[in-house]
């Protein structure tokens, strides 16, 4: 395991291993948007990853998709998440908070009868959304206007304000699973024209205004971002996702990012193929990768070459210690899905450590 527990420069910071916690959305927030104590408990018992990039958090009022997902738009979640940085750099760790908008994903029974928004008018189908009222089917979202998109820009930009205010190491950028920025970039959600749909080089635009935006406020050696080009989530497909792979690769370059973090696959196996061979060709920064990998293939791919660091989920999720469960070669807690979304601490703080 020497190439997994070897340190690693993400821009401007240093982490000690190459076990990164992926971002988790837990769904434990209190009222309001408000990341309380219970939050803190979780990610501190998990300060020995490399780095711990936080769930999904929204970025402005009003587009939540999960109910109880954690905000940072207002005071007291800033002062919410401050808990969690000081409890996480208190145990010695660094974290990094996932900014997210969830366009066509929201609801209005989640955001006071607020219409969703999206690229296009386009739905999510065959899934549907938890809300108040139990599981409702997903809503037809409206497009948005070109003249609505600096208002999102921006909205990302405060975000990035309120995450340094809140403590945190830097930010990751969502561009995946099928929320706002995935959606402008991928072709089967973005069918506009004008200046953000059509081309590539037009669908990736709303997504390099936010890299900049959130880069003015952070530096680009603090801001990471992820992407899942195969991934069928939420409705989502791509005409040419190799390709869209290869030019976002390249066209990110001249962005300075401390990282890519790149989902390898499809969670429903619609879509298949290699995204990671040719992003690896051409993008010249850290490539971190996501989805599947246990220890082995996580420690074989590093020493490679293939890739600079690797991101755990539902492992991470179950094992507050997995670097040392991977030092030791010692068995792994087996994820409880009953529990992944439900409140309280059952299925989120109580999963026992070696010790």
């Amino acid at each position: 395991m020497s190439s997994l527990f070897s340190s690693l420069s993400l821009g401007s910071l240093e982490i000690p291993n190459r076990i990164l916690m992926a971002p988790l959305t837990r769904c434990r927030a209190d009222a309001d948007h408000v990341p309380g104590p219970l939050i803190a408990e979780y990610y501190a018992q998990r300060a020995s990853a490399g780095l711990i990039i936080a769930e999904a958090t929204m970025v402005m009022e009003g587009n939540s998709s999960f109910w109880m997902e954690p905000g940072i738009y207002s005071d007291a979640q800033i002062a919410g998440w401050k808990l969690t940085t000081d409890a996480v750099h208190a145990a010695g760790g660094r974290i990094f908070l996932q900014l997210w908008h969830g366009g066509r994903a929201c609801h209005p029974l989640l955001n006071g009868g607020a219409q969703p928004v999206a690229p296009s008018a386009i739905p999510i189908t065959g899934d549907e959304v938890h809300t108040p009222e139990g599981k409702k089917p997903y809503v037809m979202p409206r497009e948005l206007a070109d003249s609505e998109i600096p208002g999102i820009i921006a909205g990302f930009k405060k975000a990035a304000e309120n995450a340094k205010a809140a403590g945190f190491d830097g930010v990751e950028v969502h561009g995946a699973n099928g929320y706002l920025l995935d959606e402008f970039l991928r072709d089967g959600a973005n069918q506009r024209s004008g200046p953000y749909g059509g081309s590539v080089e037009n669908r990736a635009r709303l997504l390099l205004e936010v890299i900049e935006a959130v880069s003015s406020v952070w530096g680009s050696d603090r801001v990471g971002v992820r992407i899942s080009p195969l991934n069928s989530y939420n409705s989502m497909i791509d005409s040419e996702p190799i390709g869209l792979s290869t030019w976002l690769a390249q066209r990110l370059n001249a962005c300075k990012l401390a990282y890519l973090h790149v989902m390898r696959s499809d969670f429903f196996q619609q879509q298949t193929g290699d995204v990671l061979t040719p992003i690896r060709a051409h993008y010249e920064g850290v490539l971190i990768a996501n989805m599947g990998y246990d220890a082995a293939e996580a420690e074989a791919a590093i020493a490679a070459g293939s890739l600079d660091a690797v991101a755990f989920g539902t492992s991470f999720l179950a094992n507050p210690d997995l670097p040392a469960r991977f030092k030791a070669g010692a068995p792994l807690n087996a994820p409880n899905p009953a529990t992944f979304y439900s409140p309280g601490p059952e299925g989120y703080t109580d999963y026992p450590t070696l010790s």
